[in-house]
């Protein structure tokens, strides 16, 4: 018996829809005036597509008080909305920056729980070429005992997940760069644990992040992160 892969095709597809995903890509949740807006759509068609993406499993609903809030149901609808921005051709704001937001974008952001984004891709680089990190397999990453120690050191929590069935750390295509940047529940942490650290902040309402004075300092004291390649690469 095969999966049937029409039902989430046919709820990400519709254009609606897909903006409403895509703002809540950040991981944070959302009501569904936000939504809508995003979309660009009336309340009342907001809330029929809200409807059809919670009973199609791919948004969870929480309510308080009077409101509900919407955020994606898991990680794994984060990976398959990025897989298929690869797919896509790039945005013409981001192969040709217009603006600052664009810039930002790129630069750094979240991709639901962990870093993404030229930064993402150049702590990936780094924990690998560092021997932070090594493949297991062709779909997940091992943390070495030097990975160990240092994120040990930089006090990112590195106790076993509850639910890691495809281990702690795995490679996801990031959308603007075309190449993998980290994911999974260490990833998550050490994102958590860099904005803890204030070497990371949000910069705004979009999932754009930036990296901080103190946090490039410590970052490449800790784990050997080069944006010398992503810089010229711009």
């Amino acid at each position: 018996m095969e999966a049937n892969i029409a039902v989430p095709a046919a709820l990400i597809g519709d254009p609606a829809r897909a903006a409403m995903l895509q703002a809540l890509f950040d991981g944070r949740a959302q009501p569904a005036t936000a939504l809508a807006w995003a979309a660009g759509v009336s309340a009342q068609s907001a809330s029929n597509h809200l409807t059809q993406l919670v009973a199609g499993g791919l948004l969870s609903v929480t309510s308080q008080g009077r409101h509900r809030y919407y955020r994606l149901a898991g990680p794994e609808v984060a990976q398959v909305l990025e897989a298929l921005a690869v797919l896509g051709p790039p945005p013409r704001a981001l192969v040709r920056p217009l603006d600052a937001r664009a810039r930002s974008l790129r630069d750094a952001r979240s991709c639901y729980d962990h870093v993404a984004g030229r930064l993402g891709v150049a702590l990936a680089d780094a924990m690998e070429h560092g021997g932070l990190i090594e493949a297991d397999g062709a779909d997940r990453y091992r943390l070495t005992e030097a990975g160990r120690e240092r994120l040990g050191a930089l006090g990112v929590d590195l106790s076993p997940p509850k639910a890691a069935r495809r281990g702690q750390m795995r490679p996801c295509l990031d959308w603007t760069e075309r190449r993998r940047h980290l994911a999974g529940p260490l990833a998550a942490r050490l994102m958590t644990r860099l904005m803890d650290l204030g070497w990371l902040r949000r910069t705004g309402p979009t999932r754009a992040l930036l990296l901080t004075p103190a946090g490039h300092r410590g970052l490449t004291d800790a784990l050997g992160l080069d944006l010398t390649e992503a810089s010229a690469a711009a």
